[in-house]
């Protein structure tokens, strides 16, 4: 597929370095936003600006939901092979960019490129072409007798999303709804907006018509604000905090807007005590725990293990996470990257605090610098032990390299401290009995359990209990979302 391009994203590269991308996206076109204002990225390996993007205002969030209310009258009754098309051209042009998104992912997020080609570029990829396919099989009417049941696109759709996993956020939710037949607004993440603007570019080049997509970049208390209420979108799909989920389902709320949410978690890794292969379950814990420099929402960061493995597991969990290679995300070897700015930096900073001051024992990592890191925001690996089931750092999510291990004496009281947070976003359970296994993982509160090591499914219904959100993103389940249903009586 010849993919186009346009100045904002390869373009007037300054000569401090700085890249300056100048547009939003509003009605199938490239256009300046109505303020002058701009948003700084920052490389977190070193701290330096990047680029500059605009900081969009209520009146962009004006034309592009008008233009995604005008697009929705046709796009809403398009031919559901045409959309299957279109979703996977995007998918093409994604694969096709995959080292320069990588790239993209590796300087204003700090994601290792490693990590980046399977996160950043595979599974938003996979997003698009299993949405495809799942229309093309989903019976969007069905009829018995004198009842027939149509499933009908929501309307336009208000998408603010998150910096850790971009580009994979704004799939999740944009796939769905432009195969619902759903328009949509999209405000990405000032924090980490690069890879949305390739992903703008690869949406332009894949004859998606006018309006169907459209991408302000701006602040949340602005852009994402003025979306949540605005008049002209009937739902909203967000990710992020819980303190701004909130903000979003109360602006939405006079409306009456359907709102998803995925709101992040503190999710338990609960190991069995008959489980007969320690070095493995704990070296896949820390890889868990530490993928993305710990900036994963459904990281499993609460390792709970029997009292009487606690050593042996303390000393395991100390060699694996000294042996993850800390380092530049732009080469290969890296496993673990710097967070993503100095606002994360200080928050993570200010946990392991806590966790030192709250009397858990620090088994690797803490508040001192890595060696050979002067500049960025990089973080030590850090694990905790002997951590209160109450205390700050088991019950808060840090979004950090910050393991906590807390110890158990009997199954019941394990399965009590997994079940024990606001949150019900993913859960692990070991056990050399999988059946066992199983019947544990069936009384975590929590919408995702890998069991024994189970690996993340593209196409499992993704979301979670409690505080952790409302809603699924991916798979069938993820299109639902984005459907109304009407009874037709004959």
């Amino acid at each position: 597929m010849a993919v186009k391009s346009h100045p904002a994203q390869i373009g007037t590269i300054a000569a401090d370095g700085v890249r300056r991308i100048t547009e939003i996206y509003v009605n199938g076109a490239w256009a300046a936003s109505s303020g002058k204002e701009v948003v700084e990225v920052v490389n977190p390996s070193n701290g330096k600006v990047i680029a500059t993007v605009p900081a969009g205002t209520q009146a962009d969030v004006d034309r592009a939901a008008g233009a995604a209310r005008s697009a929705f009258a046709s796009w809403s009754q398009s031919d559901v092979k045409k959309r299957a098309e279109i979703l996977r051209a995007i998918s093409e042009g994604i694969n096709a960019r995959g080292e320069e998104i990588a790239a993209a992912a590796a300087s204003d997020i700090g994601t290792p490129v490693k990590t980046g080609r399977y996160m950043h570029v595979k599974l938003p990829a996979s997003t698009f072409a299993n949405m495809a396919d799942n229309i093309e099989k989903f019976q969007f009417e069905t009829r018995d007798g004198a009842l027939a049941i149509v499933r009908e696109p929501v309307g336009v759709v208000g998408c603010i999303t998150p910096w850790n996993y971009p580009l994979h956020q704004i799939s999740a939710k944009i796939a769905p709804a432009i195969a619902a037949g759903c328009t949509v607004v999209v405000k990405p993440s000032e924090v980490a907006p690069l890879s949305a603007y390739i992903l703008a570019e690869i949406i332009d080049a894949a004859g998606l018509p006018a309006g169907v997509f459209n991408m302000i970049s701006g602040l949340g208390p602005v852009v994402g604000e003025a979306i949540a209420s605005h008049k002209d979108v009937d739902m909203v799909s967000f990710t992020g905090s819980v303190r701004a989920g909130t903000r979003v389902a109360a602006l939405a709320a006079p409306d009456v807007k359907r709102v998803t949410l995925e709101l992040g978690g503190k999710s338990p890794n609960v190991v069995l005590d008959d489980v007969d292969d320690l070095p493995k379950v704990v070296t896949a814990a820390i890889s868990n725990a530490f993928l993305n420099s710990g900036q994963t929402c459904s990281a499993l960061t609460r390792l709970i293990v029997p009292r009487e493995k606690l050593l042996e597991v303390e000393e395991l969990a100390r060699s694996a996470a000294e042996a993850q290679a800390l380092g530049d995300p732009a080469l290969d070897e890296t496993a673990l990257g710097p967070v993503v700015s100095e606002v994360q930096y200080k928050r993570v900073m200010g946990y392991i605090k806590r966790g030192v001051d709250e009397g858990a024992k620090l088994v690797t990592g803490g508040l001192d610098r890595p060696a050979g890191f002067k500049d960025g925001y990089f973080v030590a690996p850090t694990v905790f032990s002997s951590v209160a089931p109450d205390s700050t750092i088991a019950q808060e999510e840090i979004f950090g390299p910050v393991l906590v291990v807390i110890p158990y004496d009997t199954e019941e009281e394990a399965i009590e401290i997994a079940n024990g947070t606001q949150y019900g976003l993913s859960g692990g359970v070991w056990s050399k009995d999988p059946a066992r296994a199983e019947r544990v993982a069936r009384r975590l509160r929590t919408g995702q359990v890998k069991i024994n090591g189970g690996a993340f499914n593209p196409i499992a219904p993704f979301g979670g209990y409690k505080h952790s959100g409302i809603g699924r993103e991916l798979g069938p389940l993820g299109l639902d979302e984005y459907l109304e249903t009407k009874a037709l009586t004959y």
